[in-house]
């Protein structure tokens, strides 16, 4: 774990010591699951609601409050998230037809390079997007779910068109279903372009078959790895979606007969397209679903969302996320029969994990860099607007957990084993540093010359109250040496106490 030790001389501290009542362990050990760390909002809503009022609130989504409008502004602002994801990709499409017909040279490769440049840009904007809500949401139990669905039904960016497509699957896709029933996710991530594009779906038709999709959906979306299907289930799933896939966007309509057209599927970007659909009857889990077209899919979904094995593999994926890296069988077992109980509420599982006992006694864990990254912003700013998100994408890059990056369809590790190497230690504690130095860049707008005013302090009421009363004896040892009120800040970002929760 990280050192903190070899300074000398404790710092003056400012600010003074509340003479409310702090929070006791469990009240810290369960706002630091509920969210990305604490800031003076989220403890001064666990007063106020308690921790039953604020759950409840939480998992119905309406919690009061909004983004800090300066946020607001910043997330608006950009091209990612304000311009339809239809109008993004009727513009690459334009853009790469002039490409093609410019004559090989300079010029189109001058051209071409501000086309992937343009790319770049929206997937920076995308992931700047989803940090400032992870950094400033009110319902950070739904922050939290948002990463781990986009981390769950993971796409890689550089593939394809999918980084013109990044933002709308984050708003569009994952957002509004983060708390609502597991079916309606998996359909909703069943035909964005984003995911169809990733794992081959927009290819997949009769004649041409390509499981990809068919596999991942079973392997790694649903079911996971040995819960009893076959390779002929995941044959049978990928002629089930044949024809699954997405709307031209060169503005020229496609054409069906009389007898296709009532057939057709098409909202948004997302179609489906009878013509590439194989229409013959499939045997699929064990149970014969006649060919018809696009009820198919949806009755081979309804199928895989109601096996006790989903149920069992995605309570366990979300106990592992939130609880332990090997949570208690018994309280996975107890999700697990919520999720059947209630048709995959997943608001329901999740109220299941946080009235648990598990929750507060099975022990620490280590945060992945993004819950490290967004943590500290929280702490060290306590809903200070910041002005420049890129800071935290490339703090993520560097910690190697970057956004919409992860190759493989598997997504980011869960668990802290997978964290813990001296390099993302010793990367860590010099992002600590930067934020404790208030060397970040995170006020200063993009394109300004103007420089940061000052370091944050984190000797505030907030720290008193939450976080002080329950520091190790090794961290007050380290924070009792240090030389400055930069220093101070570094070792208590760094220290293990932050890096576990």
């Amino acid at each position: 774990m990280l050192s903190l030790a070899g300074c000398a001389n404790a710092p003056a501290h400012s600010g003074t010591a509340s003479t409310g009542a702090g929070l006791t362990r469990d009240d810290l050990t369960w706002l630091r699951r509920d969210g990305f760390g604490v800031d003076s909002a989220d403890v001064a809503r666990y007063r106020a609601l308690g921790r039953e009022g604020l759950l409840d609130a939480q998992l119905a989504d309406r919690m009061h409050g909004s983004l800090p409008p300066p946020v607001a502004t910043l997330i608006h602002g950009f091209e990612a998230t304000r311009t339809p994801p239809a109008q993004l990709l009727a513009g690459l499409y334009t853009a790469q037809q002039q490409l093609k017909a410019m004559p090989a040279g300079p010029d189109k490769d001058a051209a071409n390079k501000a086309l992937q440049q343009h790319g770049n840009q929206l997937m920076q904007e995308a992931r700047q997007a989803e940090l400032l809500q992870a950094v400033y949401g009110p319902n950070q139990l739904k922050e939290q779910l948002v990463w781990f669905w986009l981390n769950h039904f993971s796409v890689y960016a550089p593939k394809g068109r999918i980084r013109w497509e990044l933002a709308d699957y984050e708003q569009r896709v994952i957002r509004p279903h983060a708390l609502g029933k597991f079916r309606d996710l998996v359909m909703a991530t069943l035909e964005s372009p984003a995911m169809l594009e990733y794992l081959d779906n927009a290819q997949n038709a009769k004649g041409h078959v390509n499981e990809n999709y068919a596999r991942e959906l079973m392997e790694l979306h649903t079911l996971g790895v040995g819960s009893g299907y076959t390779q002929q289930d995941v044959q049978q799933l990928a002629l089930i979606l044949t024809g699954v896939g997405i709307a031209r966007v060169d503005g020229k309509p496609q054409r069906f007969n009389a007898k296709m057209a009532p057939l057709v599927v098409q909202h948004g970007l997302f179609e489906f397209n009878p013509y590439r659909h194989d229409f013959s009857d499939k045997v699929f889990l064990g149970q014969r679903i006649r060919g018809r077209g696009y009820a198919e899919v949806r009755e081979a979904v309804d199928i895989i969302v109601h096996r006790p094995a989903c149920a069992q593999f995605i309570s366990r994926q979300l106990a592992q996320y939130f609880v332990a890296d090997n949570p208690p069988p018994v309280l996975v077992a107890r999700m697990a029969q919520i999720f059947q109980r209630t048709d995959g509420d997943i608001a329901a599982v999740l109220r299941t994990l946080f009235d648990s006992r598990e929750l507060l006694t099975s022990g620490r864990q280590f945060m992945d860099p993004t819950r490290f990254v967004v943590s500290s912003v929280r702490l060290a700013y306590d809903g200070k607007p910041i002005a420049n998100a890129l800071p935290l994408v490339y703090w993520l890059d560097q910690l190697g957990e970057p956004l919409y990056s992860r190759i493989t369809p598997d997504g980011w590790p869960l668990d802290g084993a997978s964290w813990t190497g001296s390099g993302q230690l010793s990367m860590r504690f010099d992002i600590a540093a930067a934020i404790g130095n208030g060397n970040t860049q995170l006020f200063t707008p993009l394109g300004s010359t103007t420089r940061e005013a000052g370091f944050p302090m984190l000797t505030t009421r907030l720290y008193y109250d939450a976080i002080e009363p329950h520091l190790s004896k090794p961290t007050r040892g380290a924070l009792a040496k240090a030389q400055s009120q930069q220093e101070w800040n570094t070792f208590l970002l760094a220290s293990p106490d932050l890096n576990y929760r």
